[in-house]
């Protein structure tokens, strides 16, 4: 391998390009820029000015413009498409690969002369004129895209129905956690749990999508119960003042933490972890959660059946009597939390991490844009991967 060639062994570069985000998306593309960096492959990140204050691009080594992409359609959009253009104008890339609809959506209507790859992570769930018109989108990025990649199977096959003209599965890797700072006793001091008394801990962004009203009702209930487990929320998003006026109506014991940088602390003084979403592709929690060896209580939505296996135990979407049960079942047995304490790792060990997610992607980017670098002093250019090397 000479000085200029990549490691990688692809010779093009890539712009990545995301919508507002605050939690697993932006996490994904930034554990992507990592990955695809170290191999020497020049990558431009494009999105909302505060990703990059929160996930780091730049500091990372890529070029990062700021395109400002709502998580909701507005008249922004419009702006969206044409800083695009000119981004892709002044940095010219082999390809440009968009993370979730609502990039996806600005990618596709630029137009770029490369390929575009869009991945779906989110099911459309909402309902009215607004799940109308991001159904519409959906079928116009799915359509549009060179190839249309979903974080679960059911994303890839709805991608198929709605006409995509190639969809493949492209699982998201949760980022490995560091080694916790803290031990557990000082972890659940912190939040003045007592040794004896149960510690449930949920992670994840406040949204309606989240469900977390069915964990604070369950939650209310386990008042009766001695010790009464508290439960923690880490997370931030704007279902917060709904879900703090519900706690304090329903006297739970349910703290929220707000943003957290700490999981892993607060997985290794946990006792339980609960997802109660309506949908997921592939939870960054519930992963986190099984290779910690923490049980974990999820419902059997979207691609968490398939991720989990039997580590985990299941329950329908939106029924809080269903997660009370479980709950109240797992804490009574000590023995089957060490069952699952033990499959947790297990089935993890069979995911694919970040490297195998970046080596799959440097593929198929290689398959559909098999391009030679980019001219010098582009961001594909043999001067800019020199230095992306250093």
């Amino acid at each position: 391998m000479n000085a200029q060639e990549p490691r990688s062994g692809w010779g093009g570069s890539v712009l990545q390009l995301l919508a507002s985000s605050t939690g697993g998306v932006g996490q994904h593309v930034a554990s992507v820029t990592r990955g695809l960096l170290a191999r020497g492959v020049p990558v431009v990140v494009a999105g909302p000015a505060a990703t990059d204050e929160q996930f780091g691009f730049a500091a990372a080594g890529a070029r990062f413009v700021p395109i400002e992409i709502p998580a909701s359609p507005t008249p922004a959009d419009a702006r969206a498409v044409g800083a695009l253009r000119g981004a892709l104008t002044a940095q010219p890339v082999t390809l440009v690969h968009a993370h979730g609809l609502r990039a996806g959506l600005v990618a596709v209507l630029a137009r770029p002369a490369v390929p575009v790859v869009v991945t779906l992570h989110n099911a459309v769930l909402a309902g009215g004129v607004r799940g109308r018109v991001s159904r519409l989108a959906e079928r116009f990025v799915a359509r549009s895209a060179r190839v249309t990649l979903g974080a679960s199977a059911d994303l890839v096959e709805r991608a198929a129905q709605l006409g995509a003209a190639d969809a493949r599965l492209a699982p998201v890797a949760a980022p490995a956690l560091p080694a916790p700072r803290r031990a557990r006793a000082a972890v659940r001091a912190e939040f003045g749990i007592r040794s004896e008394q149960p510690l449930i801990l949920s992670v994840g962004r406040l949204h309606p999508q989240k469900r977390y009203e069915l964990l604070v009702d369950a939650a209310a209930r386990w008042r009766e119960r001695s010790p009464v487990p508290a439960v923690l929320v880490a997370g931030s998003g704007p279902s917060y003042l709904q879900l703090a006026a519900r706690i304090s109506a329903a006297r739970a014991p349910v703290t929220l933490l707000g943003h957290r940088t700490d999981v892993a602390d607060l997985l290794a003084g946990a006792d339980l972890a609960v997802v109660t979403s309506d949908w997921e592709a592939r939870q960054l929690f519930a992963q986190e959660a099984l290779r910690a060896g923490v049980p974990l209580v999820a419902t059997a939505v979207g691609g968490l059946p398939e991720l989990v296996g039997d580590a985990a135990v299941l329950v329908p979407p939106g029924d809080a009597d269903a997660l009370d049960a479980a709950v109240r079942e797992l804490l009574d047995d000590p023995e089957g939390r060490a069952e699952l304490a033990r499959r947790g790792p297990e089935q993890a060990a069979g995911w694919p991490d970040e490297s195998d997610t970046v080596a799959a992607l440097t593929a198929l980017y290689a398959e559909i844009a098999p391009a030679a670098p980019a001219p010098p002093g582009t961001p594909g250019g043999a001067d800019q991967a020199g230095e992306d090397r250093a």
